[in-house]
């Protein structure tokens, strides 16, 4: 039987973990979660996935991992600038509209602070003595049921072969204290497209662009609203290592010992 216009725009079940035609990447936005983004950060996301769509195929797999509602703390490893731009589009698709932690700076951007306004994205003041305030508001939205998404890393990887480094502990301090399901996600060629220190994306030619989930990272046997300095540090580890477990998938190699 031939397919309908609107079921050759939108059935993407077949496809999944196989690389998105031009088509199906449209299709893919079609799927995007939409209540809840805000005005500005809605505007973004509707700037920024045309863009992809022209110089990016996706390769996605492990949506069934990311839960559909209630608080939820998604771990990826962080490449380059455009990395929120695809794990935003893969929570999107999947139901979910990613909060974010980023450097209270952005907040005074023009246009960009109030993308972060309107995406309730949550600030970090680093160094200063509002720093827990970042770490209470990512607790906050969890209990309210917000996916919120961390790079453990803090910072682009400084590893010469791009695999993960040593996360920062606040992922695991949040997901200790609150219970929530902590998500891996794997983050692949986006340093293809947008390398660190280029000032301009390199979007030919298109750019593979991988994005693997995983189940949630077991902590059940660490949970306590008080962890010490070894729990907070073995919880991280637990996490970094299903990221790069996930990245070693991508790219079919192990990182170094």
């Amino acid at each position: 039987m031939a397919l309908r216009p609107r079921d050759r725009w939108t059935a993407l079940t077949p496809v999944s973990g196989d690389l998105l035609s031009f088509r199906q990447m449209i299709a893919f936005g079609r799927r995007f979660a939409r209540a809840g983004r805000g005005f500005w950060f809605s505007l973004a996301i509707n700037v920024v996935w045309p863009f992809l769509v022209l110089f990016t195929r996706f390769r996605v797999r492990g949506g069934e991992h990311l839960p559909s509602s209630g608080g939820v703390l998604v771990a990826s490893n962080h490449l380059s600038f455009a990395d929120p731009t695809t794990v935003t589009a893969y929570c999107l698709a999947h139901g979910r509209v990613p909060r974010y932690l980023a450097k209270a700076s952005l907040w005074d951007a023009p246009v960009v602070g109030s993308v972060m306004r309107s995406g309730k994205h949550i600030p970090v003041y680093r160094g200063a003595a509002t720093a827990s305030d970042a770490y209470r508001d990512a607790v906050g939205a969890v209990r309210a049921g917000e996916c919120v998404v961390i790079f453990p890393e803090a910072t682009f990887t400084d590893h010469p072969d791009g695999w993960p480094m040593r996360g920062k502990t606040g992922i695991a301090r949040i997901a200790l204290e609150t219970g929530v399901p902590v998500i891996p996600l794997a983050n692949w060629g986006t340093h293809h497209l947008l390398p660190s220190g280029a000032v301009l994306p390199r979007g030919l030619p298109r750019k593979t662009v991988d994005l693997v989930a995983g189940p949630p990272v077991d902590l059940s046997d660490l949970e306590t609203p008080s962890p010490s300095r070894e729990v907070l540090e073995e919880a991280t580890k637990r996490i970094m290592t299903a990221v790069t477990e996930l990245l070693a998938g991508i790219r079919g190699s192990r990182p170094p010992a």
